[in-house]
This record gives structure tokens, sequence and C-alpha cells, in this order.
């Protein structure tokens, strides 16, 4: 027997805008948190390798595979206890153990006791997406459903904003570690505030759907989504966006270090303007325009994000290849600007194929496609790249190993956007 969790009807405070608001804000902090967390470790990773003595490829692992395999290992069985369960408490929880865990990665004395940390950051952090989704889509109907999940996704280019700025500033003030301390040890009061404020709420409710009480069996999910072509490259393509976002966020701290010889102070306020203003315009506007073009043609879902990582391509290339400093850190403002744009529209568009009961655990499945290619692959492989290039290139080993890497995989997200695009006119 499923457990019950929604609220009845009759004391639903869902029925108020300005409460479905106050969730949805809610959620967006929570989602925010989870990238400072998640993304604090990159602009920290030069003195942490100078103090523990790492090479590339470890921090690729650290911040990259190891991480991504334990946050997809964890995220699927958790996104099933979200399509039966208290999605508000699971949440609350997650946020308690992701925010505890980047407290203590302060503390760690090697590259053994870092990894550990960074696994229950992730293992933490997998608790977040997949039941905030299935909020959201319970919450807000289908015609505004991307505005609202890119209204949420904000808390990426917020979390990461904030993650170079202050990790960039208490770095150089108070070292890396009481960063990690100073950083994480408000997530808890945030997981608090959750489980006091936050209410459970109906499944289906935006849609006034009747809802079955048992959850649909995994393999179901996953016959559903694998069956719909559009799906299939909506994933793929999603997959390869993440890993040229992972692969920008990850390493472009180290490059402007190495090769521009930047502080990262300097350089936490650059890259925080980037990835929070440019990165949340961006964002927002993506999942506005795809709910405006939307009404009128359903492929704009997947055309949207298909021209904006195939316009990322030429300036990838100009700011790696700049050797003007000013010039490389204007010119990434515009892949800061379109790197995130797929996001919104990819996810509405997924939930709207599958069932309520299905919605947590499709954003599951959909976040380990795409984290174990992107989160995972991406900053591995331009790590070991740049550890193979860098007997003959030296410090300019990381430029290139971006350079050989990025460009490429952003004009091949673009194709699967835009072939499962195709797919969408019969749907």
């Amino acid at each position: 027997m499923a457990e019950t969790t929604e609220a009845p009807v009759e004391n639903n405070p869902y029925t108020k805008p300005a409460y479905r608001t106050y969730v949805l804000m809610v959620l967006t902090l929570v989602y925010s948190f989870n990238f400072i967390d998640r993304q604090l470790i990159s602009i920290l990773q030069e003195s942490i390798k100078a103090e523990l003595l790492l090479s590339d490829t470890q921090l690729g692992l650290l911040t990259g595979f190891a991480f991504a395999l334990f946050y997809v290992s964890a995220g699927v069985p958790i996104a099933r206890w979200a399509d039966r369960g208290n999605r508000r408490n699971i949440i609350s929880l997650a946020v308690g153990v992701w925010s505890f865990m980047t407290a203590i990665s302060g503390a760690c004395m090697n590259y053994t006791q870092l990894l550990l940390a960074r696994i229950g950051v992730g293992v933490g952090e997998a608790g977040g997406s997949p039941p905030a989704h299935s909020m959201i889509s319970d919450i807000f109907p289908p015609e505004s459903r991307a505005t609202a999940m890119s209204t949420y996704s904000l808390g990426i280019n917020i979390g990461i904003m904030f993650g170079f700025f202050l990790g960039g500033i208490l770095n150089e003030v108070l070292g890396w570690r009481w960063a990690f301390v100073l950083v994480g040890a408000p997530g808890i009061l945030l997981a608090i505030w959750i489980r006091m404020t936050v209410a459970e709420p109906l499944r289906g409710w935006s849609e006034q759907a009747a809802v079955e009480e048992t959850a649909v069996p995994l393999k179901d999910v996953v016959k559903r989504i694998y069956a719909n072509l559009a799906l299939r490259h909506l994933f793929f393509a999603s997959a390869l966006n993440s890993l040229v976002g992972y692969g920008l966020v990850n390493w472009t701290a180290p490059f402007y270090i190495r090769s521009h010889g930047m502080g990262t102070a300097e350089l936490g306020i650059w890259l925080a303007i980037g990835a929070g203003i440019f990165g949340g315009v961006g964002t927002f506007l993506a999942g506005y325009y795809a709910d405006k073009l939307g009404k009128i043609d359903r492929r704009w879902y997947l055309l949207l994000p298909g021209i904006a990582v195939l316009a990322m391509v030429p300036f990838c290339v100009a700011f790696l290849l700049a050797e003007n400093t000013t010039a490389a850190l204007s010119i990434n403002l515009i892949p800061s600007l379109l790197s995130t744009c797929y996001i919104g529209p990819c996810l509405a568009l997924t939930h709207g194929m599958v069932e309520p009961r299905m919605r947590a655990t499709a954003s599951a499945l959909y976040f380990l496609v795409i984290n174990i290619i992107g989160l995972g692959l991406g900053p591995t492989l331009i790590g070991a790249l740049s550890d193979y290039l860098a007997p003959e290139l030296g410090s300019e080993s990381l430029r290139h190993a971006m350079l050989y890497i990025i460009p490429a995989t952003a004009a091949w997200a673009s194709l699967h956007f835009f072939i499962g695009s195709k797919h969408l006119r019969d749907k």
C-alpha cells in the first residue's frame, strides 16, 4: 500500500497563487544551495591541488565522475521513494545531508577523505531535484510549466554565482577549508525551514487528474521514455549539453588562473557575473519563450535549446583562444548566457509526456543520463586530456584540452535537439 502524503483537498494551500509562488521560490533557493555546495570546489581546486599534491585527473574525478556516480546511483531509488512518499520531507532531509557533508569537507586531510566527503555531498544532492520537479509539475499547469521549471533552474545560476563569488573571496582571506565550512553550514538551517513551512502538494492537482495510489514500476517508466524518440534524443542532447556546461564550470577557473595568471577573488567576481546574471537571464528566458512559442508549435521546446547550444560554439572557441584576459572574460559571458537554456524546456517537455506518478522517477532518469555523461565524463575527460598534453604544452595543456572537447560536443548536442524536435510533430 502506497503511503498517502498529500494534504486534504479542503486544506490545500496551493489554491492560493501567492503560496505557489512562495514554494517555487523556496525550491529555487534549495537548488541554489545545491549548486553552491556542488560547484564551490571548482574555484577552490587549485588551492586544494597545491596543498594535497593532486593531479588534474584526480581533480577531474573529485569534481566529476566520483560525485556523479553516487549522485545518479542514489537518485533513482530516492526518486522511487518520492513518487510514493512525502516529497517535502525528502527534500528537507537531502538538504541537511549535503550541507553537512560540504561543511566537513573543510576538515579533510587527504585525497581519500575529501573524495568520501564529496561522495556524501553527491548522495545528499540526489534527493533534491527529482522530488522538487515532481512538486512543481503538480503545482503549475502544462502551459506555464517550462517557465516554472526555468525559474527553479535559476538555482543553478544563482548557486554557481555565489559558489564562485564566496569561494573566491573566502579562499584568499581564510583558505579553502573555511570556505567549505562557512558555505555548507547555513544549508542545515534551510532544511529545518523547508520542513516547517512547505506543504506536500496533491499529485496531479495542476491538471485536475486522478492519480493512482500505487507507484508505477520502474521498468514501465523506462519503457515509456525509451519508446518515445523525441525523449530519447532529448535525453542524449541534454547529456552532451551538460558535458559542455560542466566542462566549462569545473575547468574555466583553473584555465584563467593558469593561462591568464588571475587570482581567485577577482576571477570569482567575473565568473559569478557570468553564471549568475547572464546565465540566469538565459535560463529564465529559454523557459518563458518555450512556453510562449510552444503554444504555437511544441517543437520549440527542443528547437530553442538546439539554437542556444549551437550559438555557443564560436564563442567557446574565441574565449579559449583569446590572449587578452579582459577579452577572454568578456567573450565567455555569451556561453554563460546560453549553456543552461536547455534545462527548463526539456524538463517541462519530459514531465508533459509521463504520468504524475512517474515524474520524480523520470527526472531521476534524466539526471542519471545527463550526469553520467555530462558531470561524470566531462570534467574527468578534460582533466585526463590536460594531463596527457602537459609534457608537451605545460600550463597551456588545459586550454587545449577544453578547446578540443567543448566546441565539438556543443555542436553534437545541437544536432540531437534538432532531430528530436522532428519527432514532436505527431506527439
